[in-house]
């Protein structure tokens, strides 16, 4: 029964180890791929965005990472032509997912069940709602998990499309333009390039904090009060 799950926790250290180490990985795949690296992140920004069932792909991360490797001049990499494609795969990311939820998101939620579409996401998105309004859209994008669920339950309550696009626009603009810059200033440190796992853990811990803290807090309030 163990030799079962030995593949899938193998897959899941060496997710790990990509995630806490990916300006490493990022420079080898960088050297190994070429200008198709590209692509790669463009997509890889597209479906984190993009697609409902992807909220574990790297974000902030990668996005620093990226700039950092601009900075150190591996593999070639522009910041200019970076910079664009991020901005257009995170634009588009978020209005797929927006018109997913507007159109199709009530029968799909269902189909695909909790395991997928997990309802405490689905809860948390909507009390972030509640609380920023439409700035949610621009604020989310800070925000691992809410990042790919807040365009879905955009679409879902019917948000006005133009209303969308432009909170949409500002928060591609804004997420990917302050992390591939940070990373462009902040990556050729050599305290940055040392631990950089340290750094991609604080990132990840900073931008989930003010969704995760009032979360708990509200949890924590409605057990006391039971």
């Amino acid at each position: 029964m163990l030799e079962f799950f030995d593949p899938i926790m193998a897959s899941f250290a060496h997710f790990v180890d990509v995630m806490l180490h990916l300006n490493r990985y990022m420079a080898a795949w960088t050297q190994e791929y070429g200008s198709w690296i590209y692509l790669i992140v463009f997509l890889i920004v597209f479906a984190e965005t993009g697609l409902i069932v992807t909220p574990f792909l790297p974000g902030d991360s990668l996005l620093f990472a990226l700039g950092a490797l601009t900075a150190l001049g591996e593999g070639g990499l522009s910041i200019g032509l970076l910079s664009l494609l991020l901005f257009v795969a995170a634009f588009l990311g978020d209005n797929v997912n927006y018109s997913v939820g507007k159109y199709a998101g009530k029968s799909w939620i269902p189909k695909l069940g909790p395991k997928i579409i997990k309802p405490q996401y689905l809860e948390q998105t909507e009390l972030f709602f509640q609380k920023y309004g439409p700035s949610a859209i621009v604020l989310a994008r800070f925000a691992p998990i809410l990042r790919t669920y807040v365009p879905f339950v955009a679409g879902l309550g019917k948000m006005d499309g133009k209303i969308f696009l432009l909170y949409n626009f500002v928060g591609a603009l804004l997420w990917t333009q302050i992390f591939l810059w940070a990373g462009r200033f902040f990556g050729q440190m050599p305290a940055v390039q040392k631990n950089f796992s340290l750094i991609t853990v604080g990132i990840i811990l900073l931008s989930i904090a003010p969704i995760a803290i009032p979360f708990i807090k509200s949890r924590w309030l409605k057990k006391r009060s039971a």
